[in-house]
């Protein structure tokens, strides 16, 4: 549940926002970016295994992954693209702090193949080197936040 400057006004101007995110079994906060924000992960319950992917800047596109357990802190950086995923059958809870009082979310699967009116399947095909049929089938799922 994100807690901004949308849902109390009072932290207009303040820099700052929460969120907590809990995950059923297997649960995902799949990628995505926070455009206007760093985000740092408290894990308070369970175990997560999280990552981010740094820019195209040389080198380039490499993942720093670290599982979590009950007390472990991450860091995102901000605007890169980063997801969250509980490995085991147990729940777990992470509260996240975010140095903006709007930062924004991007998620990538949504703004890549669920975006109105969508992408040229021309595009994404060349993009992603896949069938256009991998494209159109991608088109259709319905896209969502899946921590549980």
């Amino acid at each position: 549940m994100p807690v901004n400057v949308e849902q109390i006004p009072g932290l207009n101007t303040l820099g700052i926002s929460l969120a907590r995110i809990d995950f059923g079994s297997y649960g995902l906060n799949p990628p995505h970016t926070h455009p206007r924000a760093t985000e740092i992960l408290v894990v308070l319950e369970g175990t997560l295994y999280v990552g981010f992917v740094t820019s195209n800047l040389n080198p380039g596109n490499r993942l720093f992954t670290k599982v979590l357990h009950a007390g472990d802190v991450f860091v995102f950086p901000q605007g890169l693209i980063h997801f969250q995923f509980n490995p085991e059958k147990t729940n777990a809870i992470a509260f996240a702090g975010l140095s903006s009082q709007n930062p924004g979310v991007i998620t990538i699967a949504n703004a890549v193949f669920g975006s109105t009116p969508p992408i040229s399947v021309d595009v994404l095909t060349k993009a992603f080197q896949v069938d256009k049929n991998v494209v159109e089938y991608l088109q259709k799922q319905f896209w969502w936040d899946n921590n549980n």
